[in-house]
């Protein structure tokens, strides 16, 4: 029961973008058509699930021990950083389009506070091996669904009769409160 506690918080009542407010860079960068943000969504899956695992490890076995617990920030943004280039090395052969619709946003997932906030949280609610995962997985898909919802609503949007003085990012902004301020319903929930 934990478990599914921790997938509907993580995916619903605390989403990293839409109520912590972490993640913008990518969430409005990335967000203007649906396909190049479910290609993020799924790297940042990728990165936040293995970082989320990796970072666990590291501070049970290595700075916990050492009591070298100051160095947590410095040591997992190295841990994010190496994931990073990992998929972009991976995403660069497998699919080229993918990687040049991405462009700058691939690489500045290593500075992407929503992977970091991940796995400093998981330490900070003191989760075991298995809710770390879990939680750093189900974090990433409310990531996800947040980048993709807002990137349909975007497609939408370009359609539309918007008034000249908020086309664009301005909409986006109004879009994107609007979108927060809906997942606030879900408070509550768990």
């Amino acid at each position: 029961m934990k478990l599914l506690t921790i997938v509907i918080s993580a995916i619903f009542v605390n989403n990293f973008v839409l109520s912590r407010f972490l993640g913008i860079c990518p969430f409005l960068g990335v967000s203007k058509k649906i396909e190049t943000s479910l290609g993020m969504g799924m790297a940042v899956t990728f990165v936040m699930t293995i970082s989320s695992a990796v970072t666990y490890i590291v501070q049970k076995s290595i700075l916990d021990p050492l009591k070298v617990g100051y160095l947590q920030t410095i040591v997992f943004i190295l841990v994010i950083a190496a994931l990073v280039q990992a998929v972009e090395m991976f995403m660069k052969k497998a699919s080229p389009s993918l990687y040049e619709s991405l462009g700058v946003y691939l690489p500045l997932i290593t500075t992407n506070c929503a992977v970091l906030g991940a796995a400093l949280l998981n330490i900070q609610m003191e989760f075991n091996f298995i809710e770390t995962v879990i939680n750093g997985l189900a974090a990433a898909i409310g990531f996800t669904l947040a980048i993709v919802l807002f990137a349909g609503i975007r497609e939408r949007l370009a359609l539309a009769d918007v008034p000249e003085s908020l086309e664009g990012f301005p909409i986006a902004l109004i879009t994107a409160g609007l979108m927060s301020i809906a997942f606030l319903g879900f408070v509550g929930l768990v």
